[in-house]
């Protein structure tokens, strides 16, 4: 019968001892659950604008309907809707050079096809619309009109979201 060496019995020890720690590590650990809170923020709206694209010029009384053609700029890095686009001549607006015979207003003009139908979700940058079926006529009056003569009629575009 062979008898183990003091350093061979010393060998068993440190490997029985890790297999001991390895078993206990293997199974020595808590249950636990928790909860926790988090947020997320949304940003905004921005305004587009409208502009009027081109220049209407011409309008006598009577006579044909200028095409009121516009474009929207979305400025926001994401879509937004518009729904539609309404334009009006300022109503604070007057012309009156001849203080003898009436102010030129904006009773004196009819706007049609207002508000034009948008209705989309429009991405960054700038959308045209050209015909946008929107138009503006000098009405011929019952009264003397010169004060219409070469005047520029002031025009409110808004953007509408629903």
């Amino acid at each position: 019968m062979k008898v183990f060496s003091k350093r061979t019995w010393v060998l068993f020890g440190v490997i029985a001892a890790v297999a001991a720690l390895a078993s206990v590590g293997a199974y020595a650990y808590w249950t636990t659950s928790g909860s926790g809170t988090g947020s997320a923020a949304t940003g905004t709206s921005q305004n587009v604008t409208v502009s009027q694209l081109g220049t209407i010029s011409g309008l006598v009384p009577g006579g044909p309907a200028g095409a009121i053609d516009y474009r929207i700029n979305n400025p926001a890095s994401y879509n937004q809707y518009v729904a539609s686009v309404s334009v009006v001549v300022d109503p604070l607006w007057s012309a009156q050079a001849d203080a003898s015979k009436p102010a030129c207003t904006a009773a004196d003009f009819t706007i049609s096809g207002s508000p034009d139908s948008v209705a989309a979700d429009l991405a960054t940058g700038d959308h045209d619309y050209q015909p946008s079926g929107m138009s503006i006529a000098l009405d011929n009056e019952a009264t003397n009109q010169d004060n219409c003569k070469s005047v520029n009629v002031p025009l409110l575009f808004s953007a509408n979201a629903s």
